[in-house]
């Protein structure tokens, strides 16, 4: 008994295949066309005019005086300006103590007067060093 083996032609099939009739063979229609999806919705009217008005409501609610963008700009200010008011309780509190301690005591106010006014005794030099370069 003789076998007869029929070897596969990829190359045959292929062109066979795709000589078919288009009848025959299932369309696929493309997912996110988006020339289709256009037109598609600028046929239907009603679809249209809402789209174009949510987009020109969402507009006037991210743009407008009391917006969201205007918003984020207020939280944004009002953020820099509660670290302002804090620098200025930590800056008020420092010259507090400093006030307190300088009442009645004398080396503190010596110490003061030399350091911000440059102040100096009777008879005493001052030498000031150069910085480097």
């Amino acid at each position: 008994m003789k076998a007869y083996f029929h070897t596969f032609n990829l190359r045959q099939f292929l062109l066979h295949f795709l000589s078919m009739s288009a009848d025959f063979l299932r369309r696929i229609k493309k997912k996110g066309d988006v020339r289709s999806l256009l037109s598609k919705l600028w046929s239907n009217k009603k679809l249209s005019g809402l789209l174009a008005a949510a987009f020109v409501i969402l507009l006037y609610v991210l743009f407008n005086n009391q917006g969201v963008l205007q918003r984020i700009k207020l939280e944004r200010e009002k953020k820099e300006m509660l670290q302002k008011i804090q620098q200025a309780e930590q800056e008020q509190k420092q010259l507090q103590d400093q006030s307190k301690a300088l009442d009645g005591d004398k080396k503190a106010i010596e110490k003061v007067a030399r350091e911000k006014y440059g102040m100096v005794r009777e008879g005493e030099k001052v030498y000031k060093v150069a910085p480097k370069k």
